[in-house]
């Protein structure tokens, strides 16, 4: 099991066992820490997943969306927000500073997935999307 360096709170490390438990049962997915010291989730090398931690140890997850996803999240209120310096790639990030919402932050790891899997492993999976 990996331990994250950056990762120095207890909801930090209740977040990514979470995270890895969602991530982890997509085909193919990988978890290393970047070269920026976050962990990261990905596939075929291309992460869709980043957890972090600010520097009151705060931690927040960065998922790949769409811009229209983004756009509506970040609208909702103060709990989604532009991932900085990814955001206008439409990352869009969560703070953990509060109780998530497992099944909606659950579905959006999934989107994220999706949105970064290559055609050739989508086309074996059963979950969502357009019908095969």
């Amino acid at each position: 099991m990996m331990i994250h360096k950056q990762l120095k709170s207890q909801k930090s490390i209740e977040i990514l066992t979470k995270v890895r438990e969602i991530a982890n049962g997509f085909p193919e997915t990988a978890e290393q820490i970047d070269k920026f010291g976050h962990t990261s989730f990905r596939v075929k090398d291309k992460p869709f997943v980043i957890l972090g931690e600010n520097g009151e140890g705060i931690p927040s997850i960065a998922m790949k969306t769409s811009k229209e996803t983004q756009e509506f999240l970040v609208q909702e209120g103060s709990r989604f927000f532009k991932t900085p310096y990814i955001g206008q790639h439409g990352w869009t990030s969560i703070l953990g500073d509060h109780e998530l919402e497992w099944v909606e932050t659950e579905g959006l790891i999934k989107e994220a997935y999706l949105r970064t899997a290559p055609k050739s492993i989508l086309k074996s999976l059963k979950i969502g999307g357009s019908p095969s």
